[in-house]
């Protein structure tokens, strides 16, 4: 017997339909996703304090005074009385050159000056006595006064000698060079025995102040405004130099204050140059020594202060997860200031509990299990059960 079309389609519909309902009645049962899995996070809290606000920037160490000791006179090189790398202080005696042709022309203008004092005295005493002659014209005016011309010519041949002898004692003080400020003394360049001449540009060493010092650097000229408040302030400005990158991977060398900005800008870069000086007792500071200065350029006085890791960048703004029972909300938050150990910010309040890691899995309303410490409410209960 011949089934008809319509009715094995029929049929096959009805056996698709059981064999579907078997399957789905006799499938193991699947457990839905939970919509409330908690999120492993750790936690920090808003802390309400004061916080320096600091700029940064490159500086190179400068000596505040740096000499070259040259001589003033030619002659042979004595004696060196320092050592290199010795500290000396100023007016300390450094070397000596030969002084024997000096003392020799000493001599002689003390001898020329002792003869003019003696042919000043004859003069003189001859003058007083032609005056009293003239009294009653014994003698000629004529002779009175060529007497007197004369005793004016000793005195100034008098006085050329003095100059001489004056002459000859400072060309006597070069021979003995003595250090013009206090510092240490760099690698000698000349031995003992050479001969100098003035001319000579490389001179025999260098002294070096290092105790205070001085760092020179540079800030984008936008800072001009705040460096010149810094400058008019009663309180110096602190500026501390590092070497290294910042104030925790570098080591401190120094701090000092501001001392003096440029008096222009440099157009080619838009920097503005400022100096600081520090104090050096140490001598960890060196001359040409580059090193990272930070200079405090104001405080926030009662800031909102969080780690950097828990402020999160949204598309148009910033924001924090804030701890709410056990979830978290999105709270939108203004940046006052950021650096690399905190940030300031505004929108919250001192004492919030905020999320600072597991962020990357968090959504507005999400359930969060705190790591990494006791539970808030454990907390809290610890603190109020001590007296």
């Amino acid at each position: 017997m011949r089934i008809p079309k319509k009715t094995a389609l029929i049929l096959g519909l009805v056996v698709i339909v059981a064999a579907a309902a078997t399957w789905t009645l006799t499938r193991a049962p699947q457990a839905k996703p939970s919509a409330n899995i908690t999120v492993p996070v750790k936690v920090v809290s808003v802390i309400q304090q004061d916080v320096p606000r600091y700029v940064s920037g490159i500086g190179s160490v400068l000596s505040l005074h740096s000499v070259v000791i040259r001589p003033q006179i030619d002659g042979i090189l004595t004696k060196l009385l320092v050592k290199e790398g010795q500290l000396v202080k100023e007016g300390d005696l450094l070397a000596t050159l030969d002084d024997r042709s000096i003392q020799a022309s000493l001599a002689q203008a003390k001898a020329q000056l002792a003869q003019s004092q003696a042919q000043l005295q004859v003069a003189e005493v001859d003058l007083k006595r032609y005056k009293l002659l003239t009294v009653d014209n014994g003698i000629s005016k004529q002779t009175y006064d060529q007497q007197q011309a004369l005793v004016n010519q000793l005195k100034a041949t008098a006085q050329g000698n003095q100059a001489a002898i004056s002459a000859a004692q400072v060309q006597l003080s070069y021979t003995q060079i003595r250090s013009p400020v206090t510092g240490r003394v760099g690698i000698r360049a000349v031995d003992e025995g050479n001969f100098l001449r003035m001319s000579d540009a490389q001179g025999l060493f260098s002294v070096t102040q290092i105790d205070p010092i001085a760092v020179e650097f540079s800030l984008p000229q936008q800072m001009l405004p705040t460096l010149q408040g810094l400058l008019s302030s009663s309180l110096p400005a602190p500026v501390s130099a590092f070497l290294g990158d910042d104030g925790h991977s570098g080591l401190l060398l120094g701090e000092g204050h501001l001392t003096l900005i440029d008096n222009q800008v440099a157009a080619g870069t838009g920097t503005i140059k400022a100096k600081a000086e520090f104090s050096n007792k140490g001598q960890k500071l060196w001359p040409g020594q580059l090193v990272n200065i930070k200079i405090q350029t104001a405080l926030e006085r009662g800031a909102l202060v969080v780690p950097p890791v828990v402020v999160q960048r949204g598309l148009d703004n910033y924001f924090v997860y804030r701890v709410k029972g056990n979830g978290v909300e999105v709270v939108p938050v203004q940046m006052a200031y950021q650096d690399s150990d905190l940030n300031i910010i505004s929108g919250v309040q001192a004492g919030d509990v905020l999320v600072s890691d597991g962020q990357s899995r968090l959504k507005p309303n999400s359930r969060i299990e705190v790591q990494g410490q006791a539970k808030l409410a454990d907390r809290q209960a610890t603190l109020e059960s001590k007296p």
